[in-house]
């Protein structure tokens, strides 16, 4: 039977270990926007999983068919998510310290369309290079794994925007500022263990 618990449980372990940047950035929206629902709440763990679904098989294809052309790449992605990831920390960081006191009452999303997209790139981007280690797979054993990687990484990041919903209320004002110092910690922690 293709199948196979150890499938699942590689992809169960990739799928934790991948998510916790996806994880961090879930807490720091949780923050940002404490009175989030849970339609959003889903719609961002959503975005979140379908990026780490989607970096590993973009990777298992570039590793089977366009091998030159990924190693290539790889060395840009510390810095493109560095850059993606200070960009929108400082944003958040930018609009809490310039937000006027009668602003809190409005119920507008902290983080819009596009730059949840680009968080899910740039939380994701590093799982490039798990196509490597699903190589060896065929098509759909790579499915299945990048599959467990999703499911794991919803459920981590509806964690993470829960714990920072209740942390958000308590912070008030100061959850912005955190939030976005958290995606920049991650922007540079992605760049600097690159180089380690």
């Amino acid at each position: 039977m293709w199948l196979n618990f150890g499938l699942i449980a590689m992809g169960a372990g990739l799928g934790m270990g991948l998510a916790m940047d996806a994880f961090s950035v879930s807490l720091a929206n949780g923050l940002n926007e404490p009175k989030m629902g849970k339609s959003r709440m889903c719609a961002i763990a959503g975005v979140f999983s379908f990026f780490q679904f989607a970096m590993p098989m973009i990777g298992w294809f570039f590793v089977t068919r366009l091998a030159e052309l990924f190693g290539a790449f790889q060395k840009f992605i510390p810095w493109i998510a560095l850059a993606l990831l200070c960009y929108i920390g400082g944003s958040m960081i930018y609009e809490s310290v310039s937000k006027k006191k009668g602003d809190d009452d409005e119920e507008k999303p902290a983080v819009g369309f596009l730059g949840l997209i680009v968080q899910g790139i740039a939380t994701s981007i590093d799982a490039l290079s798990v196509g490597f280690s699903v190589s060896n797979y065929k098509w759909y054993e790579a499915l299945v794994c990048c599959g467990v990687i999703a499911v794991m990484t919803f459920v981590i990041c509806m964690g993470g925007l829960v714990i920072g919903k209740k942390s958000g209320t308590k912070l008030a004002d100061k959850a912005g500022i955190f939030g976005g110092c958290i995606l920049i910690l991650i922007g540079l922690e992605v760049f600097i263990t690159s180089f380690i």
